[in-house]
C-alpha cells in the first residue's frame, strides 16, 4: 500500500538524498575536527556555514592544510630562533 502511494523515482532520490548527507557529514566532520586541532578559526566557520556536499571540506582537507603546512616550513628555514 505505502508503494503505490510514492512513486518509483522519489524513492531512489530519497537514497541519494540519503548517502550524499552521510558523505558530506562524514567529510565535514573530518575538516571541523582539523580545523579547530589547528586552531584555524576561519576556516572552522567557513566550513560551518558553507556546505558544498564535501567538496569544501576534501579540499581543506587535502589542498589547504598541506599548503599551509608547506609555507610555515619555508617561513621556519628562512628565520631560524
Amino acid at each position: 500500500m505505502l508503494n503505490s502511494l510514492i512513486p518509483t523515482e522519489l524513492a531512489n532520490l530519497s537514497w541519494v538524498i540519503i548517502v550524499l548527507a552521510l558523505w558530506s557529514i562524514v567529510w565535514k566532520g573530518l575538516a571541523l575536527w582539523k580545523a579547530a586541532r589547528r586552531g584555524e578559526k576561519y576556516w572552522f566557520v567557513a566550513l560551518l556555514v558553507i556546505n558544498l556536499v564535501g567538496l569544501l571540506e576534501m579540499l581543506y582537507i587535502f589542498v589547504i592544510t598541506p599548503w599551509i603546512d608547506s609555507r610555515k616550513g619555508k617561513k621556519a628555514e628562512q628565520n631560524p630562533v
